[in-house]
């Protein structure tokens, strides 16, 4: 005859081992937790951590030839794509002017790229330094360089800093078959009606072109 409610028949130790047993059970679950949780965080930080790969590019620190020394043209703000003119000279040599900057302090800086078209390296003539004993005595430079306003029947010429050289680009002795380089000039700024003028450089063809600024 059963009796109800039935009856645990099981000894002590069978019930200690089975609580031992649901025990053991849930400490695995949560070590399993515990390792998919710590395997998840590794894979997040080796997830943030991918862009960094130790093979960063090093910057580039090569200085160019000797020939390309001297005084630097420096970006200018309004500098088009597209130069305003481009001047044939000697040699497979072409300068195109790229701005022709009005600046505030009362200067005109004009910009260029001196290239050389040709198949052998170009050596500049020093016609471009001009003919000023003072300038002259500075080294190879673009000293020369003139801008003529046509209305005003007036021409302007590089200007100089307190020791006599020009302010322009200096040292350039050649440019090789293919290079180009950077040359600046400054001017001083003609009246603010005056939006055109005529760029002349030694051993060049002249251009007409527009001031910005």
């Amino acid at each position: 005859m059963s009796t109800w409610p039935p009856t645990d028949k099981r000894t002590t130790s069978e019930k200690g081992s089975n609580a031992m047993s649901m025990r053991f059970a849930a400490k695995a679950r949560r070590g399993m937790v515990a390792v998919t949780i710590a395997a998840g965080l590794a894979v997040g930080v080796a997830g943030c951590g991918g862009g960094d790969t130790g093979d960063k590019k090093k910057p580039d620190t090569s200085t160019a030839p000797s020939e390309r020394g001297g005084s630097q043209a420096s970006p200018q703000e309004g500098q088009s794509a597209q130069p305003l003119a481009e001047l044939r000279g000697p040699d497979g040599l072409t300068l195109a002017v790229m701005s022709a900057q009005r600046d505030s302090g009362g200067f005109v800086t004009i910009n260029a790229q001196l290239k050389n078209d040709g198949s052998k390296d170009a050596v500049l003539s020093s016609q471009l330094t001009g003919n000023e004993t003072e300038i002259m005595k500075n080294g190879q430079s673009f000293g020369g360089a003139t801008l003529v306003d046509s209305k005003a029947r007036k021409r302007y010429y590089v200007l100089r800093d307190t020791d006599g050289r020009p302010l322009t680009t200096i040292g350039v002795q050649s440019v090789r078959a293919g290079d180009t380089v950077p040359v600046f000039m400054q001017f001083p700024a003609p009246p603010a009606d005056t939006t055109e003028v005529s760029f002349q450089l030694p051993t060049f063809a002249s251009a007409s072109i527009k001031i910005s600024g």
